[in-house]
């Protein structure tokens, strides 16, 4: 399964990275889930929303979306005739692979975590990771293609 967005909100997501250095950024995906050509499922991206990190403890390596913005965000997104299909933040100084903090808190299952490395102030490496299995036992993180519309 891919993550289909445009080159517009791939460097919104990456440019608010940059914003938050050296706190990680994070965000909410709305889209839809859809069926390739080809019968592969897609997610595709139509619209972000920052969110504020609200971890006060470490902020340049944690990062948390406070429930009533997911909850703002899911009242957009069926304003919008969208759903949440993904989460972004970034990786100051640290490498766009997710951590066991970030596997531990990652509980949307067939959603999109992309994670961005914030090298020195600038957005290097982007990538995404697909949220798989029906519970938290059988939980795991797939990588998942980008693709830029």
């Amino acid at each position: 399964m891919s993550l289909q967005l445009s080159k517009s909100l791939y460097d919104q997501l990456r440019s608010h990275g940059e914003e938050t250095y050296p706190h990680e950024c994070c965000g909410i995906l709305l889209g839809r889930s859809t069926d390739s050509a080809d019968g592969e499922p897609t997610l595709t991206v139509h619209h972000l929303i920052r969110a504020g990190n609200t971890r006060t403890d470490s902020a340049h390596n944690r990062y948390n979306i406070a429930p009533q913005e997911l909850i703002a965000a899911q009242r957009e997104a069926r304003k919008q005739g969208l759903d949440i299909v993904g989460f972004y933040h970034s990786h100051p100084d640290h490498p766009a692979q997710w951590s066991p903090t970030d596997f531990a808190e990652a509980h949307w299952f067939g959603c999109a975590y992309v994670i961005t490395a914030i090298e020195k102030g600038t957005a290097k490496i982007t990538k995404s990771f697909l949220l798989t299995g029906t519970s938290e036992d059988t939980k795991a993180f797939s990588p998942q293609p980008i693709q830029l519309l």
